[in-house]
Parts: C-alpha cells; sequence; structure tokens
C-alpha cells in the first residue's frame, strides 16, 4: 500500500477550509491544516483523527505576513509524502478603493496573490523532485497537485470591490499558465481554479453583506461546493464554476464584449446603491 498522501489546506479554520479538511480526510490524505485561530484548528484536527484515523497536523500562521507564509512554504517543500495544496485562504473588503483604507487592499493582495505565489511554487518544487511526475500515471500522480480557491468575481468587476476582482483574475491566469507549463512538460501534475459564486460561510459575514439582499437561488453550501472542486479535481478540468447557474452566467460575461460588460455593471452597481440607500 502507498503512502497516504498530505493535503496542505490553507483557511481551514472555518467554510470552505473545514469542509475541505473533511472531504480531504474521509479520501484518506493526511492534513496540515493552516489558520489564525489556533482554538478552531485544533477542534478540527482532533475531530478528524477521530473519525478517519488520519494523522492532522496543525500551523497557526498569517498568511499574509511573510513570516507566517515562508514558515507554510518550508514545510510544503521538505513533506515527503506532500501530495495536495489547497489555497483556500482569503477575504474580501467593501467600499470605493479611493474612499477605503490601502492597508486591507495591500493584505488582500499578498494573501490572494504572493501567498498562493510562494505557496504554489513550494508545492510544484516537492511534486516534480519525484519520479511519478515525469508523465507517468499512477495512485500517488493521480491524486496530486494545486487547488487554488477563485472566485465567479475573476470574471469581471463590480464597484466597492475591485482588488478582490483583481486578485482572483490573477489567481485564475496564474493557475491556468501552470497548467499550459505542466502540459508542456508532460507532467501529471494536476492544477484548478475554483469559481465559486456566493456560498454559506462566514465569509460574507466578515465583509458585512447582507445575505437577504441576494436572492436564495444564488446561494449554495460549502458542501456542495468543495463537492464539485474535488469532483473536478479527480477529472482533471482546469476551470470549476460550481452550480448551473454560474456557469450561464459567466458563458454571458465572457461572449459580451467590454464595453458592454462595463455599462451593464455600472448601471448594476448603480441599482443596487439606490436601493441600498432607500431601504
Amino acid at each position: 500500500m502507498p503512502e497516504r498522501l498530505l493535503a496542505v489546506v490553507t483557511g481551514a479554520s472555518s467554510g470552505m477550509g473545514a469542509v475541505f479538511a473533511r472531504k480531504l480526510a474521509a479520501r484518506g490524505y493526511d492534513l496540515l491544516l493552516v489558520a489564525r485561530r489556533e482554538d478552531r484548528l485544533q477542534k478540527l484536527a482532533e475531530e478528524l483523527t477521530s473519525e478517519h484515523g488520519v494523522s492532522v497536523d496543525t500551523l497557526v500562521a498569517d498568511l499574509a505576513a511573510d513570516d507566517g507564509r515562508e514558515a507554510l512554504a518550508g514545510r510544503i517543500r521538505t513533506a515527503l509524502n506532500f501530495g495536495l495544496l489547497v489555497n483556500n485562504a482569503g477575504f474580501g473588503t467593501m467600499g470605493m478603493f479611493q474612499q477605503a483604507d490601502l492597508e486591507p487592499a495591500e493584505r488582500m493582495h499578498r494573501l490572494h496573490v504572493l501567498a498562493t505565489l510562494v505557496l504554489s511554487h513550494a508545492a510544484l518544487r516537492n511534486l516534480a523532485a519525484r519520479p511519478d511526475h515525469a508523465g507517468n500515471t499512477g495512485v500517488i500522480a493521480g491524486n496530486t497537485g494545486i487547488i487554488n480557491v477563485s472566485s465567479v468575481a475573476a470574471f469581471g468587476q463590480s464597484p466597492t470591490s475591485i482588488c478582490y476582482n483583481a486578485t482572483k483574475a490573477w489567481m485564475n491566469s496564474f493557475t491556468e499558465g501552470l497548467a499550459i507549463e505542466l502540459a508542456a512538460q508532460g507532467s501529471a501534475i494536476k492544477v484548478q481554479a475554483l469559481c465559486p459564486g456566493f456560498t454559506y460561510s462566514e465569509f460574507h459575514d466578515r465583509v458585512g453583506m447582507d445575505r437577504g439582499r441576494i436572492p436564495k437561488a444564488l446561494w449554495m453550501s460549502a458542501d456542495f461546493v468543495v463537492e464539485e472542486s474535488l469532483r473536478g479535481f479527480d477529472r482533471g478540468r482546469l476551470f470549476v464554476i460550481p452550480g448551473w447557474r454560474y456557469r450561464l452566467l459567466v458563458a454571458f460575461m465572457k461572449a459580451t464584449p467590454s464595453s458592454i460588460m462595463r455599462r451593464i455593471t455600472i448601471f448594476a452597481a448603480g441599482r443596487f446603491r439606490r436601493a441600498k440607500t432607500s431601504s
């Protein structure tokens, strides 16, 4: 029997990160769970060890900070059984760019862009050193790679969240670039950009968004989103957009000229702002 692979999940203390941890443990991965909230990490680690009999380690780290980011990158580079990286840690903000404080935007770029960059480099350095990834198939090669948790927001722009949209667009482009490079090398390592829409989690609570303003039909459970991601990973899908409504939306956005999309976005943002003011 091959040794269990190690899956590293960032932002694992809640939401999709915790769901990824549970589902990967059920698949037999050992885990390294990373987040800033130690109490939640420890509780989840104990739960998964008890339920699935896998090895679960935790790392309390702020990946927007240089020391936290490098601490995790070092662990990934040297883990002998490393198999999968889920770059899930992230956050959003609301507010017009020129009116908002700059620090949250800088922090977002360090987390969404720089952490994804550094950790992906560490992951691929580790995986590419193994003979299993010289284009061969098998238990190890078929289950290793990187899942970058992006967003449907990556395919467009919207006032009050332009940095979030921009960093997720970078994540999509970067992931596609990795896929092209790996394919050119004949590598069996998989990469995926997961692009969910509105998902029930603490994400929107932290942003301060009123969920009631979004139609219920557009909300998805974290369990559904993660299941779609892992099913897509099994099949080697580069972009995974959970939910048929969001797949239609992205198809529409891609087919619509950018000048028209900008007008639609400005019009929709104006209506939303007026409705919020009058409520």
